[in-house]
């Protein structure tokens, strides 16, 4: 018997958030995606859908009875590489400077 090789593929995925009246139809939006988090106080659930069927469940998802409002996560979207941006390459080199005394002078309130 051998073992097939099965090749690991990372699905994208997006995030999204249902604002929901009532939580009874939880159950409902498990069929769309994970369901990651749930707020019972502000009634909102937060969802991770795959990357390629995103758009249709989110109209699916906006067409429930029982949705209020549909945010999605726009993190997919932004460039996360801020050194290039802000230019602050320098502050990822490490600089090795020379050890400094680094205790604070203790002055009591007499002597000042």
């Amino acid at each position: 018997m051998q073992a097939e090789e099965t090749e690991f593929i990372v699905q994208k995925r997006r995030g999204m958030i249902v604002w929901v009246y009532s939580l009874k139809q939880l159950k409902n939006l498990k069929r769309f995606g994970l369901v990651h988090y749930v707020s019972r106080k502000m009634k909102y659930v937060v969802l991770y859908l795959n990357e390629e069927a995103f758009e249709q469940s989110e109209e699916k998802i906006k067409k429930l009875h029982f949705v209020r409002k549909v945010e999605r996560s726009y993190r997919p979207d932004i460039e996360m590489n801020f050194a290039d941006r802000i230019g602050t390459r320098a502050a990822y080199q490490v600089i090795e400077e020379e050890e400094e005394d680094l205790t604070p002078d203790i002055r009591l309130a007499e002597n000042v």
